[in-house]
């Protein structure tokens, strides 16, 4: 797919989704941070049922990094593979208390040396959380509408990612996720797609093979 194509698809999907945003819930930096880990493997929606009564328990670096284990599992035990998660999020406070003086780091690299922060999370932090847009978080909405789409025919999300980055300006990083969540959750789903009413069913390979 060409550059003007790609920006166009994304151009239609901002009209048609003009609402399209964040679904986690957050009020800080580190917040968004917890929301992120806990999303793994899980819906937004059942990481926003849990987030309050985890925050009200722990809501700092520090009050993460001095938590005790087992009460951090039975607080993040709804959003699944609680015994991992609760370990990650226990060793991130303590990185970013140890290692940036208690405060979320605002690059990239620095994100991803904190416990179970990849590329996919540090991508979503920097865009909610700082407005600073490094790259596109490929999730599996996103991984399935850029390979339908023809965008990209990786798998490897870092290698779809990069070639979206080939085909997108930078001042559509911050939209990309967000209408192609909507998309993938409203129309483009996994199972029977409602491609009869897609507005970009035109340059989906997907539809036209």
């Amino acid at each position: 797919m060409n550059k003007k194509d790609a920006i166009k698809i994304v151009e239609i999907l901002k009209t048609t989704y003009p609402d399209a945003k964040c679904s986690l819930d957050f009020n800080t930096p580190f917040e968004m941070l917890v929301a992120v880990c806990l999303s793994a493997q899980c819906t937004d929606d059942r990481v926003n049922k849990t987030t309050p009564s985890l925050f009200a328990e722990f809501d700092t670096p520090e009050e993460f990094a001095n938590a005790d284990i087992k009460e951090l599992e039975r607080l993040v035990h709804p959003c699944g593979f609680y015994k991992n998660k609760a370990k990650n999020l226990k060793a991130a406070g303590q990185k970013i208390v140890n290692d940036f003086s208690g405060e979320v780091p605002r690059t990239m690299d620095e994100l991803m040396s904190i416990p179970g922060v990849g590329r996919k999370s540090a991508n979503v932090i920097m865009l909610e959380a700082f407005n600073m847009p490094q790259g596109i978080a490929v999730d599996t909405h996103c991984k399935r509408i850029a390979n339908r789409l023809g965008l990209s025919s990786e798998t490897e999300p870092s290698k779809i990612e990069q070639d979206l980055l080939k085909l997108l300006p930078q001042k559509y990083y911050k939209d990309i996720n967000h209408v192609f969540i909507w998309h993938g959750r409203s129309t483009c789903t996994s199972q029977s797609p409602k491609c009869n009413i897609c507005p970009v069913r035109s340059y989906c390979k997907f539809y036209n093979n």
